[in-house]
């Protein structure tokens, strides 16, 4: 993950539960915020096109599926190292272009590590992912087998309980736990935000999960009912501008599950924009977790070039 050299890593800074239990969310004014934000009228022409290769930039290429196979692994890793033909790089004035990262699961970390060879990072799916229902010394050596294998990146999944039962000390001591494991590896905490229910809940696990050290709240593993949702991205990003507020250290956002469109992309990176600015429209502060998405965005990509749109079966897939 490329960086600035300036960059301070978050830390653990220690669990302020009168911060947490006095955390509120006003529904009807983040759904008003939410819906001014998806509905704004987008961006056209070259300046479309700039941000969806910003999105590109700052997408985590993405698959988890039980048939994955080391084949569709190594495509995949072809596809993030040059997710754009040859002749729409030339008609954009691009030398290079890459996503942020490649995400999988365990088992699939060396296809990746012998294809990319440094060249990016590879996020690993750990700690009994996706539910997150095994011992808590099973996860942590999930991650440390994985930060071993070649991942630089860990993307842990909390225990929802801890959440549902609003025991933010065993929430805190978890993910204290996950980021000592990470050692340099990078961790995201995913929420899974579609099970934990409520919007106060969502801004009070994104706090207790920056206080206890992780690098990235991420909202969802794609397997649950309800996935990234602009409401949640927008409560989720508040606590984020909240905890550097009070801490000076930014903790990344990424939004996973769902985003399958270009026009879904933009309003991610509208959400960004406008309520942290221009510092966290980079990689190493922001990443969209999918598959699908950038066939479409290449799509869009073309017809900017081209006039015309293309077939989906004609731009290469993993």
């Amino acid at each position: 993950m490329t960086q600035p050299l300036d960059f301070k890593r978050n830390i653990a800074v220690g669990l302020d539960l009168g911060l947490v239990k006095h955390v509120k969310v006003n529904r009807n004014a983040a759904d008003r915020r939410a819906a001014s934000l998806a509905n704004r009228r987008t961006v056209k022409k070259e300046y479309q096109a700039a941000w969806l290769i910003r999105a590109v930039e700052c997408m985590d290429l993405t698959t988890l599926g039980g048939d994955d196979t080391p084949g569709r692994v190594e495509r995949l890793c072809m596809k993030a190292m040059r997710p754009l033909r040859a002749d729409l790089m030339q008609a954009l004035g691009l030398e290079t272009l890459s996503t942020g990262a490649v995400c999988v699961y365990h088992e699939m970390i060396q296809p990746a590590v012998k294809v990319l060879q440094g060249r990016l990072p590879i996020a690993a799916v750990s700690t009994a992912f996706p539910a997150g229902l095994s011992s808590l010394e099973t996860k942590l050596r999930e991650i440390e087998l994985s930060v071993a294998a070649g991942a630089t990146e860990i993307d842990i999944v909390i225990t929802r309980q801890h959440v549902l039962t609003g025991n933010w000390q065993a929430l805190y001591d978890e993910m204290v736990a996950y980021r000592q494991a990470c050692g340099d590896a990078h961790v995201k905490a995913i929420l899974a935000t579609g099970d934990i229910v409520t919007l106060d809940n969502v801004a009070k696990a994104s706090m207790v999960c920056m206080m206890a050290g992780a690098d990235f709240i991420k909202t969802s593993t794609g397997k649950e009912g309800v996935n990234a949702t602009i409401p949640v991205s927008l409560v989720m990003v508040r606590a984020i501008r909240d905890y550097h507020e009070q801490t000076g250290f930014q903790v990344g956002y990424k939004p996973a599950g769902g985003v399958s469109t270009a026009k879904a992309a933009l309003q991610y990176l509208t959400v960004m924009k406008e309520e942290l600015g221009n510092d966290w429209l980079q990689p190493h502060l922001f990443r969209i977790g999918a598959s699908s998405l950038m066939t479409d965005i290449e799509r869009q990509l073309e017809h900017y070039v081209t006039g015309n749109y293309s077939a989906a079966h004609r731009h290469a897939q993993p």
